[in-house]
């Protein structure tokens, strides 16, 4: 079975993703760093046992040969939660279940992490980015035991999607996490709800 891992803000520039956090949330991120093979950079927030990404093509790294994880090429507009990242303990044998086009496993490190991640040919997730990435970090070490306590949690992750129903049971064999819930909407769309020191806030 796959176990929540971390969600992910794409933006078009690192600075204004993490802006955008920091006001919406109240606290300041830390941690992060580049990922070479795929020209980002992100910067992270705790939130117990997971973590927020914020990720954005990186300007000084040359534009890979092949499209972005995240579909990163094709963002533009405002910050906005786009993608979700699941955690395996067999990726191979989880992506015998999970639907066509979720990717292939690419080894892949950054400073002293290392991971496997599932990543689609064309950088596009199944269900339009709705389903998860598949992600298989190796040895003991993850972000969100390394990083600050930042006092958030996140409590609801609502995705909606036209095919929810093809969605959910796409997901049945593999994830179970009761802090996720699909629904129906006419567009796909994803809202994520936290409990902050500050309250309640949203971020979407």
């Amino acid at each position: 079975m796959l176990t929540f891992d971390h969600i992910a803000i794409s933006a078009e520039t690192l600075g204004e993703g993490v802006e955008m956090v920091e006001a919406a949330l109240g606290v300041a991120m830390a941690g992060g760093g580049e990922h070479p093979y795929m020209a980002t950079h992100n910067r992270l927030l705790g939130l117990g046992d997971l973590y927020l990404e914020v990720i954005a093509a990186n300007p000084a790294a040359p534009r890979p040969a092949f499209p972005r994880w995240f579909d990163l090429d094709n963002f533009s507009g405002r910050p906005r939660l786009t993608n979700w990242v699941a955690r395996s303990e067999s990726i191979n044998a989880d992506l015998t279940l999970a639907p066509p086009g979720t990717g292939i496993p690419l080894a892949l490190q950054r400073g002293d992490y290392r991971w496997q991640m599932a990543v689609p040919a064309d950088g596009k997730l199944p269900f339009d980015g709705c389903f998860p990435a598949v992600i298989q970090w190796q040895g003991s070490l993850h972000p969100a035991r390394a990083l600050p306590e930042s006092g958030v949690r996140l409590t609801r992750l609502e995705i909606a999607h036209p095919g929810a129903d093809a969605l959910q049971a796409a997901l049945a064999p593999l994830f179970r996490d009761p802090r996720v819930e699909l629904l129906y909407g006419p567009v796909r769309a994803l809202r994520a709800t936290f409990q902050t020191p500050h309250g309640v806030r949203v971020l979407e």
